[in-house]
């Protein structure tokens, strides 16, 4: 094979790939050797697999080839090349959580979503880099080299789920499974020009650890994580979702799912739009600095919904008030405190500084059961709110990429913040459990990519899919390619700071 048709097999969408391979007009034998080659190329300067699998997904597709030759009908994901955030458990590969604790840890079973991506005839291409078990919104751990962005290796691709966003946005396959306690898909959707879905609350079942099995001392966050895929188009994602959503045993908030057609939502999209929709634009939500870059960029893309998609449009904003600190004691009471304390004694010099300091506060019960009103605030409100209107339309980060090495800018277009406000955008649709898209908005002057979030009403997916194959199809983002491998443009860096 040569280069140019290598590298057309790893701009597909994995719609067309699955559809090749199903017809036998491609191999996945060839498919995995392009994908694995544009890996090799780009993980030296990008850093996205932490855990890179090449033999054992050329094996794979030996295998399905060998099937397909003796008539098997592969799945819907046929042949196609995904990779595996490193927070989601995958049998018989090593699964770190980018943290000392699990250095070595090769887990003895496959987390549902990874099952399910099996099935369907998907192809592992080995685990993706992720921050210290999912703790920080950008992509570097005590363990790896730090994942880089692949518009510019300068910057971060954002967080957690940092390693499977740069490896979409390179080329390394069309697909990524990312986890999304608080924006973790999303936000390096946003950072890397993709798209980054997170399904209603239940929708695709979560396996959550507990203290002795799994991942001893490592509880999911079970009231705010999701799984979803991170892709270059739309109809890829809901591809992806249609093979992962229904209930699942292991997951006591997994739902049905027979009320929606993910791929025939996403199909309408592009084809017929989505006309007559009530939309809320909120820039900032009422309390959050943004760039003046990204609010240009987003306010143009909410321009589009208004103009060449017909929807009504207003600026409203929903109303609560930021839950920032109220999420960051969620997330605890979520977690095994006791048994990460544990962790932290064993190895807390090795680990992620910002991580120790929230093991290390003094957390009370107050502090859980006030962070549980405020969520129900949250809800509440939102209800409300969501009543008057179909979507919520907001940018998805509050900046776009910035240098590697810190958690966050600690200014936004003039105003001091913490630095983890960046990301404050996301999180509410984790409190309430509201499905919710990132989709390219377009790019700043000096040529980031800038995400648009579309959340939707509870359960009302496929009206989100539907919203954002429609925006696709006005506003087209496959031409935004980044130069793969990344430029050494240089940007200002904010001054350092450790998030706790």
């Amino acid at each position: 094979m040569n280069r140019s048709d290598r590298d057309l097999l790893c701009e597909l969408p994995a719609v067309e790939l699955a559809r090749r391979v199903r017809t036998r007009e491609l191999s996945p034998v060839e498919v995995v050797d392009a994908v694995t080659a544009r890996m090799a190329e780009t993980e030296p300067s990008l850093h996205a697999f932490c855990t890179p699998a090449p033999e054992r997904a050329r094996e794979a597709a030996r295998a399905l080839a060998e099937r397909i030759a003796r008539g098997y009908r592969p799945g819907p994901l046929a042949g196609v090349p995904f990779g595996v955030k490193d927070l989601i458990s995958t049998r018989g590969l090593r699964t770190t959580s980018g943290s000392p604790a699990y250095r070595d840890f090769v887990p003895d079973e496959d987390d549902i979503a990874v099952e399910r991506m099996l099935a369907a005839d998907a192809v592992v291409l080995g685990k993706t880099n992720a921050s210290e078990f999912g703790y920080s919104a950008t992509g570097h751990n005590p363990l790896f080299p730090t994942t880089r962005n692949p518009w510019d290796t300068a910057l971060t691709p954002g967080g957690s789920s940092a390693g499977s966003a740069a490896a979409v946005a390179a080329g390394v396959g069309p697909l990524a499974l990312g986890s999304d306690g608080g924006g973790s898909v999303r936000v390096p959707a946003a950072l890397c020009g993709l798209v980054g879905f997170k399904a209603s609350m239940g929708r695709v079942p979560v396996y959550p650890g507990c203290r002795d099995e799994r991942f001893p001392g490592v509880s999911g966050w079970e009231t705010l994580e999701h799984i979803g895929p991170l892709s270059r188009t739309v109809q890829d994602a809901a591809l992806a979702v249609s093979v992962l959503a229904g209930p699942d045993p292991r997951d006591r908030h997994s739902i049905p799912c027979g009320d929606v057609d993910w791929v025939a939502a996403a199909r309408a999209g592009a084809q017929e739009g989505a006309p007559g929709l009530r939309i809320a634009f909120s820039a900032g939500l009422g309390y959050l600095a943004v760039d003046p870059e990204v609010r240009r960029v987003v306010s143009d893309a909410a321009a589009v919904f208004s103009g060449a998609l017909g929807c009504e449009v207003e600026e409203a904003d929903p109303g609560w008030e930021d839950p920032a600190e109220s999420f960051a004691a969620l997330i605890m009471a979520d977690t095994d405190l006791g048994g990460m304390r544990e962790l932290a004694r064993l190895h807390g010099s090795a680990m992620s500084p910002h991580l120790r300091a929230m093991l290390d506060r003094d957390w009370t019960a107050k502090n859980f059961t006030d962070a549980q009103m405020a969520r129900k605030h949250v809800v509440n409100r939102t209800a409300r709110f969501m009543a008057r209107y179909d979507l919520l339309l907001t940018p998805t980060t509050c900046v776009p990429a910035f240098p590697v090495g810190i958690e966050g800018p600690t200014r936004i277009d003039g105003r001091r913040v913490s630095p983890t406000a960046w990301t404050g955008f996301t999180s509410p649709a984790n409190l309430t459990g509201q499905p919710a898209i990132s989709v390219p908005a377009g790019l700043t002057s000096d040529g980031r990519p800038v995400g648009l979030q579309i959340v939707g009403r509870h359960l009302a997916d496929a009206t989100v899919l539907r919203a954002a194959a429609a925006f696709e199809r006005a506003a087209p983002w496959a031409h935004l390619r980044p130069p793969t491998g990344g430029t050494t443009a240089s940007y200002p860096s904010p001054a350092p700071a450790v998030a706790g």
